[in-house]
């Protein structure tokens, strides 16, 4: 039987009558990049919490490094490092005074944190800004301070949440290498740095970009995980339905492929258009739209079945559907 670090069984968490997470099941191997995706209200943060137990669920089990959530809370936190969406610094402190809290506040004596911050510090590459105020720090540097606090007491399963919002495109990048480097790295429990068990890593993003390069995704909606699997498998669902249409005018070439029986969504991406189109349908709407751009004064640079990217499985899914998929 797999070991899985997390093992989350249909969980639901009711607010009155909102049903922000309504039958959620997670389970995350020992070494897995797992990406929560969704629309705002979706149910990810959430989800999260309830995953550290910062919030008790209405119903359903939680289990996370072999503990049970609802009764060994402090066991599953001694075991996770957590970084909100809103992670919250003491702007007065330095970089390391700031680690240095949220290491004693777990339990770490100096002997313990010390050589263990400066060994993150050097990972997320603040080692040169261990004495600078939290305060005058740039926002990625702020995000890799998160990062470095979550890390302290050496956690098997790292939870992040959103942790890019907000952050230039360079920022971004670092940020996901040093979470691949992380898992790649694998620190045991004992923190010999061998690849013992394997660090697990829990993340919502916005960005498909960033979804991309997580091990496995679950789309979600309305509390529900609707779709998961690998970014490949999630994508190929959409094979040979998805035409990417060059030319001008834009509004023209939208007009005209909203108005094909075949085509089921027009969405622009930059200076041209994806299409999603019927099963088996790309070659007939093709042929179409050439003639019909063409008659409506609109010229056709280019129009041609591409892969499907993320965004596209991502508009699919969000799509109300006439019957809705088991959670």
């Amino acid at each position: 039987m797999t070991n899985y670090l997390v093992q989350a069984t249909d969980i639901h968490k009711h607010f009155g009558n909102n049903h922000a997470v309504d039958g959620v099941s997670l389970h995350v191997k020992p070494g897995e990049v797992y990406g929560l995706v969704g629309s705002d209200g979706a149910g990810k943060t959430t989800t999260m919490r309830l995953l550290v137990g910062a919030l008790v669920p209405s119903a359903g089990e939680i289990n996370v490094c072999g503990f049970d959530v609802l009764k060994q809370v402090e066991q599953v936190r001694s075991q996770i490092g957590y970084l909100s969406q809103r992670f919250s610094m003491y702007e007065d402190l330095s970089v390391l005074e700031n680690i240095r809290f949220f290491a004693e506040v777990r339990g770490l004596s100096q002997t313990e944190w010390l050589p263990r911050s400066m060994e993150i510090l050097e990972f997320v590459g603040l080692a040169d800004f261990k004495d600078r105020r939290a305060g005058l720090l740039s926002g990625g540097m702020k995000q890799k301070l998160g990062l470095a606090s979550a890390l302290v007491t050496r956690p098997r399963l790292l939870l992040l949440d959103e942790p890019t919002t907000g952050v230039d495109p360079v920022t971004r990048q670092d940020f996901w290498q040093l979470v691949i480097k992380l898992v790649a790295i694998s620190p045991s429990p004992s923190g010999r740095g061998d690849r013992g068990e394997g660090v697990s890593v829990i993340i919502t993003t916005p960005y498909m970009d960033e979804a991309s390069r997580c091990h496995r995704v679950g789309f979600m909606k309305n509390g529900r995980i609707i779709a998961e699997d690998t970014p490949s498998a999630l994508r190929s669902k959409l094979n040979g339905r998805i035409l990417e249409l060059r030319g001008s005018p834009l509004d023209v070439l939208r007009h005209v492929a909203h108005r094909d029986v075949d085509v089921e969504d027009v969405q622009a991406f930059g200076d041209r258009l994806h299409i999603r189109v019927r099963d088996d349908k790309a070659r007939d709407v093709i042929r179409r739209l050439k003639s019909a751009i063409g008659g409506e004064g609109g010229r056709v640079a280019e129009l041609r079945v591409v892969p499907p990217v993320l965004e596209d499985v991502f508009i699919d899914l969000s799509e109300d559907k006439d019957s809705t998929p088991p959670a």
